[in-house]
């Protein structure tokens, strides 16, 4: 199984800085989320171990948050250390196919995307913030948006 920051590592792993691609630590919580999301939803279990929260600005992975928050809001650098081996081929296509559908938006889209889907509304409760997102009300949510 991935870790989360693996996960993280993929995705930046894909930005091409010098045609202005960049993802900030608001955008990749959400593309991580994403990817969490739609593995529970195709597959019924987690791509990685490690919580979401229903934060303020969306679904978080607190680790992942607190390994990437001294870039603010400002672009992530992509991995020096990334081989892309060591995922599988499933996963890969997964990440891909997210990274194609919403890799394409701006962090505060894809921030508003999240706040409008019952996973997060339903995990924040009116400003409760630090509350799991289940991997049920995932699964629940996301698989209607998957094909078979």
């Amino acid at each position: 199984m991935l870790r989360a920051c693996d996960v993280a590592k993929y995705f930046l792993s894909k930005v091409e800085e010098e045609v202005g691609d960049g993802i900030s630590n608001l955008k990749l919580q959400k593309l991580v989320y994403y990817a969490q999301a739609f593995h529970l939803a195709m597959h019924g279990r987690p791509l990685f171990p490690e919580a979401v929260e229903a934060w303020e600005h969306g679904p978080v992975v607190p680790e992942l948050y607190r390994e990437y928050r001294a870039f603010g809001s400002e672009n992530i650098p992509p991995p020096d250390d990334f081989d892309r081996s060591d995922y599988g081929d499933a996963a890969v296509e997964l990440m891909d196919e997210v990274y194609e559908v919403f890799g394409q938006y701006s962090a505060w889209k894809l921030r508003n995307l999240t706040h409008a889907e019952k996973p997060w509304i339903e995990a924040y409760e009116a400003g409760a913030r630090g509350r799991t997102i289940s991997h049920d009300a995932m699964r629940e949510f996301y698989k209607d948006f998957v094909t078979e």
